[in-house]
């Protein structure tokens, strides 16, 4: 099969997988039965291969171990991003737009104006 890095994953063997569901990481199991092929350069192959060897892993593993550990950290890195963005908006939009003072507020005022003699 030369350039080609076969990843089978086979119906009966199970393993367990981290998904991202919202704000934390849940382990759920997952029955393999899909299957992913990739043609990659030589040297790639054989870079893969020496670092699953000082895994002591398959190339299969080391792959698919590898390219969860990258799409979580992107889903992860992309929903921090969103949520910044969202709360900039928030504190930006409170700070532009401050509601009234309520009663207990303005008593607060009041009373520390008193306490620390400023009229």
């Amino acid at each position: 099969m030369g350039n080609v890095l076969h990843i089978a994953v086979h119906l009966k063997r199970v393993r367990r997988l981290r998904i991202r569901n919202s704000a934390m990481m849940k382990v759920q199991r997952h029955t393999k039965e899909e299957r992913l092929e990739v043609r990659i350069p030589k040297a790639l192959k054989r870079l893969l291969e020496h670092a699953a060897s000082l895994r002591g892993t398959s190339l299969s593993d080391f792959v698919l171990t590898s390219a969860q550990k990258e799409a979580t950290q992107t889903i992860k890195d992309f929903e921090m991003l969103t949520i910044c963005h969202e709360a900039r908006e928030v504190f930006v939009k409170a700070l532009l737009n401050p509601r009234a003072p309520n009663e207990a507020l303005r008593k607060e005022e009041d009373r520390y104006k008193q306490h620390m003699d400023i009229g």
